[in-house]
This record gives structure tokens, sequence and C-alpha cells, in this order.
């Protein structure tokens, strides 16, 4: 069984009808229509739109609107899928490891240094009301 696009281009060609012709018919683009013949799914629009130019596609070529949309979408699902799976991950290197346990042992000489010094000046605040009291 071909893909989506494979079949609406067969249908279209069937039909004999242009690029041209589906695309004053439903005023899709061009390129657009081009896309959707090739499956690249990363060239439609998104969301409700992608769906309503396969269904004015087909409905334009004379297949069946609602099996085409359907079929769309199991096709985007798995491109997506596939799409996720081959994502390039961002390379974290050595310099970028060593980056980030600097500022962390940074980080946390900052706290330490923070923390002795308010327990300095809660020691010297004791101290003062010690005086003042004696005095």
């Amino acid at each position: 069984m071909s893909d989506l696009g494979t079949r609406l281009k067969d249908a279209r060609t069937a039909k004999g009808v242009s690029l041209n012709d589906i695309a004053a018919d439903t005023k899709i683009a061009v390129p657009t229509l081009e896309a959707l013949e090739r499956s690249d799914f990363g060239k439609l629009p998104g969301g409700i739109f992608a769906r309503a130019f396969v269904r004015a596609y087909a409905i334009a070529v004379g297949v069946e609107p609602e099996a085409a949309v359907n079929d769309f979408l199991a096709e985007y699902a798995r491109w997506e899928k596939e799409r996720e799976r081959t994502a390039k991950r961002p390379e974290i290197s050595a310099d970028d490891r060593e980056f980030v346990e600097r500022q962390r042992r940074a980080l946390r000489t900052v706290r330490t240094v923070l923390i002795v010094a308010a327990i300095a000046a809660l020691g010297g605040l004791v101290y003062l009301i010690f005086l003042w009291r004696e005095g």
C-alpha cells in the first residue's frame, strides 16, 4: 500500500489535473500541495490546517476525504515519532561539564561564606546584647 501523498498524486494525474488547477480549486499554495504529495510533513502547516488541506485535496481529486484524513493522521504520527527518535540531542562536552562543576563549587563556597557570616553576625549581636545588659 502506498502512502497518502502518492495516492493523492496518482489520483490527480489519473484525473489529468495539474497542481496549479488544484491550487486554484482549493486555494492551497502549490508548494504545500507538493509537500503533501511528497509526504513532507515538515513543510505542512500544523494542526487543523493540515487536515483541512488533506480533506480539500482529496475532494478535488476524488479520493474519499475522511479516509485520506485518517491516513494522514496515522502517517503524521509515525513521522513525528521517527523525527523525535532521530532528533539530534545537544552534545555536552567535557568542557561544559567542567564549567557546570566549577559553578556548583562556587555556589557552595558562596553559601558557606554567607552562612558563616550570618552566624558571626548573630554571635556579634548576642555579644552586644550581653554587654548592653551587663552595663
